[in-house]
């Protein structure tokens, strides 16, 4: 992406030499292959999918797509590898090979827009992954929860007028994209609780018990997390003031709605998180969590 790019390939490094360690020795690893051009266009359309694929720069070069979003050589199949692993992941969820699985993959997805990469972001890998859920193995209702710092205008573009699919998220505001007031609710799927710059673990936590109940009451018959671990009080593009501890008590709390709702059934994907020693310790204690759940 560039000096000094927040999103950059140490990101990566960081959360999977997290989970290098004993205490992650069970974990199941897989490699993902490429999402396919019908698992994409059944969240973007066919035009914007090719336009993106089309992007290859040479080695060494670099596009700019917007102020934020850059391709590179490799941008355009690691893309794809990012949206194949939320496919993979769903189905090895939904067919009982695993209870839970946890994708840790870039670039993330939930700034784009059905027509409009920003944020980083090319492809809405959460949706890509719901929709696929309800295409090849049948299932009516899925919910898309984001404590990512930043709104997730991207899933929230790509579902709100979709009622099989539920959207709740919390979020600094005001920060950048400038969307998610507890205003927007899509066709009633679309639950959204901002929180104010400075807000820490206690605002967080109290947002979400009035975002879950909710998510209960509509039954999903999978959960798909956008986890980012960019509310962390020491990232450096926000202003929340998360721990550690308060990314363990929301993948608990998503771990309980989804025992209750739906089997146990939850597909996290990796957003945002540019603080490397932070994004490294907090998506241990996602994962942790969603170990023991």
């Amino acid at each position: 992406m560039g000096e000094g790019h927040p999103e950059c390939p140490d990101r990566l490094r960081a959360v999977l030499q997290a989970l290098d360690s004993e205490e992650f020795a069970d974990l199941l690893r897989d490699e993902p292959e490429e999402a396919t051009l019908e698992q994409l266009t059944r969240v973007h359309p066919a035009d914007y999918v090719e336009a993106i694929l089309a992007i290859r720069p040479r080695e060494g070069d670099r596009i700019a797509l917007d102020g934020d979003t850059i391709m590179s050589a490799g941008s355009a199949r690691a893309a794809l590898l990012a949206a194949g692993a939320a496919v993979r992941a769903v189905d090895e969820v939904c067919t009982g090979q695993v209870l839970r699985a946890f994708c840790a993959t870039r670039p993330p997805g939930h700034h784009a827009e059905r027509r409009r990469p920003m944020g980083f972001c090319f492809f809405s890998n959460a949706v890509v992954a719901a929709r696929h859920a309800q295409a090849v193995h049948g299932l009516e209702r899925v919910a898309i929860l984001d404590f990512d710092v930043h709104h997730g205008n991207g899933t929230q573009d790509c579902v709100q007028n979709d009622p099989s699919i539920l959207f709740a998220s919390s979020q600094q505001m005001p920060l950048y994209p400038g969307t998610g007031e507890a205003s927007e609710t899509g066709v009633g799927n679309v639950f959204n609780a901002p929180l104010p710059p400075g807000a820490g673990g206690d605002a967080f936590r109290e947002a979400w018990e009035g975002l879950l109940p909710a998510v209960e009451a509509f039954a999903p018959q999978l959960v798909i997390v956008s986890a980012g671990f960019d509310a962390h009080a020491r990232d450096p593009l926000a202003q929340l003031r998360l721990a550690e501890p308060d990314f363990a008590w929301i993948t608990q709390q998503i771990c309980a709605l989804a025992d209750r709702c739906c089997g146990g059934r939850v597909v996290s994907l990796l957003e945002g998180g540019y603080d490397l020693a932070a994004l490294a310790s907090s998506a241990a204690a996602h994962v942790r969590t969603l170990l023991r759940s």
